[in-house]
C-alpha cells in the first residue's frame, strides 16, 4: 500500500506545480483552453486501453457495463451535490469560482482527484510495477486542470496560501485513494477487480464530460479538438511501451 500511496502522490504532484505556474504566471486563457484539451485527451486514451480494456479482459462484458455505469452515476451524483453548493465553476480560469463555499471547492477537486488516484493503485495489482501510460495520463491531466483553477481562484482574491492548501489536501487525498485502490483490491478476484477498473473509467470519463473539456472547449475554441487527439495519441504511445 505504502508505494501505491506513493505513486499516487507522484501522480497528484503536479497539481502542485500547475498552481505554482497558475500563481506566478500570466497565461492567455486560449493556452490554458489547449492544455486542458490536451490533459483529457490522456485520459480518454488512458481509460480506453488500460483500463476499459483490461477490465473486459478479466471481468468481461457484465462486469464493464456494470462498471461503467455505476462509475458514471456515482460521479454524476457527487457533482451534483457538490455544484448545489456552488462548486460548477471550480475549473474554470475566469474567476468565476467566487460564488462558491471554500469547501464546495475543496470537495470538487477531491471527487475530481479520487477516481484517477484509484486507478494508479489498481494498475499495481496487475504487475510489479505502475502503469506508466497511467501514470502519465495523470499527471498531464492534473496539471492543467489545477493551472486553470488555481488561475480563477487568484482573480477571486484568494491568497497563494490558501490556493497551494487545497491543492496540497487534494494530493494528500489523491495518496489515500491510490493506497485504498491497491489495499481493498489485493487479493480480489480478478472480476472484482475488472469491475471496479471500469467503474474507475466510468467515473474519469463522466468528470472529462461534464467539467473538464467543456472548459477547455470554452477557453481554447475549436483547435482544442486537435489537441485532443494528441493527448489521446501520446498516452496510447506510452501504453504501447509497457
Amino acid at each position: 500500500m505504502a508505494e501505491a500511496a506513493l505513486w499516487g502522490a507522484v501522480g497528484a504532484s503536479s497539481l502542485l506545480v500547475g498552481a505554482v505556474i497558475g500563481l506566478a504566471v500570466p497565461i492567455p486563457q486560449r493556452v490554458i483552453g489547449l492544455v486542458l484539451g490536451f490533459g483529457a485527451g490522456t485520459l480518454i486514451s488512458a481509460l480506453t486501453f488500460e483500463l476499459t480494456e483490461e477490465a473486459f479482459r478479466l471481468g468481461g462484458a457484465d462486469a464493464v457495463a456494470i462498471g461503467l455505469a455505476a462509475g458514471a452515476l456515482a460521479y454524476f451524483v457527487g457533482d451534483w451535490l457538490i455544484e448545489r453548493r456552488g462548486a460548477e465553476n471550480r475549473m474554470s480560469s475566469m474567476g468565476e469560482q467566487a460564488g462558491g463555499s471554500a469547501s464546495a471547492l475543496l470537495l470538487g477537486a477531491v471527487l475530481d482527484g479520487i477516481p484517477e488516484s484509484a486507478v494508479i493503485g489498481i494498475t499495481l495489482l496487475e504487475g510489479s510495477t505502475v502503469g506508466v501510460a497511467v501514470l502519465a495520463a495523470v499527471v498531464l491531466s492534473n496539471l492543467p486542470e489545477s493551472l486553470s483553477a488555481s488561475t480563477g481562484m487568484k482573480k477571486t482574491g484568494s491568497s497563494a496560501g490558501h490556493v497551494l492548501g487545497v491543492w496540497s489536501v487534494v494530493v494528500v487525498v489523491s495518496a489515500v485513494s491510490a493506497a485504498l485502490g491497491y489495499g481493498l483490491l489485493d487479493g480480489a478476484s480478478p472480476n472484482t477487480i475488472g469491475l471496479l477498473q471500469a467503474f474507475a473509467g466510468g467515473a474519469v470519463l463522466t468528470m472529462l464530460v461534464d467539467t473538464m473539456i467543456p472548459e477547455a472547449y470554452k477557453r481554447g475554441g475549436n483547435p482544442v479538438g486537435l489537441v485532443t487527439v494528441l493527448g489521446f495519441a501520446l498516452a496510447y504511445l506510452l501504453s504501447t511501451l509497457e
